[in-house]
């Protein structure tokens, strides 16, 4: 490239020096833009690319180990038994089995598929490449076909030049690539992609020098074109889900084992207040931690710090956002609602209540719970719409009328209602989504959603002295905990 960048300007030297001389150089500038035109059309239409590969030697990324990842047990298990068929070759040949070709790991975003191909390259010392189903796809017909055979190729060509008898080649996004056939109408570049990948993975066997495992992840297996998940392609699915409250412990262990956490600091309670986090989300709370400590000039990482850095990654960063006094109050009686039937229908997992405006949100309750839950009751199901209209209901009874900030809880509430239906659990019955009349459903939804908001407004109506202290509180702190809330909910006097 180094020498084409020379060519290039002592050409344009020549022919600046002849223009100065008075020779016609249209002719010549003719010709060279036809031989770059043809020049760059032809790069492109082969399709060149280097993937990213990952070796002992690489100065920017190292490959993991399984240790190194927190909060996928399960995962971790179903891969290491899939890779001990590539590790320990000579013994599955004795037994007759067939090594596995590829492994699909489907899950979530931010739960680590990408950390745990990288740690199956390094379990079964192979070369590591790495590639994103969007690279595969360009406006040149036979593009997509041609960089899916250069890759099993540079897999092949790394291992061998790093004395390797194996390679893992890991595809994220896989879906871009491997999605069904026959669904992008007039353009067959990415049938064509997809069949060169099936035609290099049936091509794979175990007699070859170099051995390759194919890991693809995705969070859209739905889309995956059939062909591609047969036994013999994809012959393992491991499901990469979010982790639980163990699983968030064992991740904040590892992401903070190279900071100094004070004394005050309980990782339990923090794997206990970050339900439904990713793998990712853990990662960004014990750095945003770091960081707020940093921002304060502290030796060392509070609790404090990990709760705002929880809050921080939920809703955002503090706006400059200023309420005037009327919407403020309007604002500490919506989240007062919010908090109050929340520890309603579950004891103790109101965990903070805000006034602050933070992302979208001009104020929030931040909720808990005790244990993961995977399967949900309709009384469970009933507590979450209340604590969605409860905002609504409480304006509605303390100010004598409502706002357009409840509009995203009412669409939490409908969607909730839906699960209900569908579920089965609703005055229908069991019934099938698709063949339900819109109105009976609207009539339906509607039904359950005004038999909870009458349930939230005598829940309401009845706490009127809690409710009036806890405002107050709000309107003076802006912030209570959800320790301090629980106080003033049982009367036991203001708060700190």
């Amino acid at each position: 490239m180094r020498y084409i960048e020379m060519g290039i300007g002592m050409a344009a030297a020549i022919l600046i020096f002849l223009a100065v001389q008075g020779v016609d150089v249209l002719p010549a500038l003719f010709f060279a833009s036809l031989a770059a035109a043809f020049f760059y059309g032809t790069i492109k239409r082969t399709g060149n690319k280097s993937f990213t590969t990952v070796s002992k030697g690489s100065v920017q990324e190292q490959l993991i180990s399984f240790d190194d990842i927190g909060g996928q047990d399960m995962a971790k298990g179903e891969l290491r038994e899939a890779l001990e068929f590539i590790k320990d070759i000579e013994r599955i040949k004795t037994l007759g089995i067939r090594p596995l070709k590829g492994i699909l790991l489907n899950g979530p975003p931010g739960t680590g598929k990408t950390l745990l191909a990288k740690a199956a390259a390094r379990f079964t010392g192979s070369a590591f490449l790495a590639a994103s189903g969007s690279e595969f796809v360009e406006m040149y017909v036979g593009v997509g076909a041609q960089r899916v055979r250069q890759l099993f190729k540079q897999a092949r060509d790394t291992a061998k030049r790093n004395n390797k008898t194996s390679a893992v080649i890991f595809i994220d996004e896989i879906e871009v690539l491997g999605g069904k056939r026959g669904q992008n109408a007039g353009h067959m570049e990415y049938d064509q992609t997809l069949n060169e990948l099936l035609v290099q993975m049936d091509g794979m066997s175990d007699k070859d020098d170099i051995r390759v495992l194919v890991i693809g992840a995705t969070n859209r297996i739905d889309i995956l074109d059939q062909a591609l998940l047969r036994p013999g392609r994809f012959d393992r699915q491991v499901k990469v889900d979010l982790p639980d409250k163990n699983g968030r412990l064992k991740i904040l262990e590892l992401h903070t084992r190279n900071k100094p956490l004070a004394d005050d600091v309980t990782l339990d309670d923090v794997a206990n207040d970050t339900f439904g986090f990713s793998g990712a989300h853990l990662e960004s709370v014990a750095n945003e931690a770091a960081i707020l400590a940093f921002r304060e000039s502290a030796g060392t990482i509070t609790a404090q710090h990990l709760h705002g850095a929880v809050e921080k990654v939920i809703m955002g960063e503090k706006l400059d956002r200023i309420p005037s006094k009327e919407e403020k109050k309007r604002i500490a009686i919506h989240e007062t609602g919010h908090a109050l039937l929340s520890e309603y229908t579950q004891p103790g997992s109101v965990a903070s209540v805000n006034v602050v405006p933070r992302g979208n949100a001009l104020g929030y309750v931040r909720q808990t719970q005790q244990d993961d839950m995977y399967l949900y009751t309709v009384d469970y199901i009933k507590g979450k719409i209340a604590v969605a209209v409860a905002g609504a209901i409480a304006e509605e009874i303390f100010l004598g009328a409502r706002s357009t900030g409840a509009s995203n809880d009412f669409k939490q509430a409908a969607d909730m209602a839906k699960q209900i239906v569908f579920g089965g659990m609703s005055e229908l019955g069991i019934i099938s989504p698709e063949d339900v009349p819109k109105e009976l459903l609207h009539h339906t939804i509607t039904g359950i959603i005004k038999e909870v908001e009458c349930q939230v407004r005598t829940v309401l109506t009845d706490q009127q002295t809690a409710f009036t202290q806890t405002v107050d509180t709000l309107l003076a702190k802006e912030f209570i905990s959800g320790a301090e809330f629980r106080l003033l909910l049982h009367g036991d006097g203001q708060a700190a």
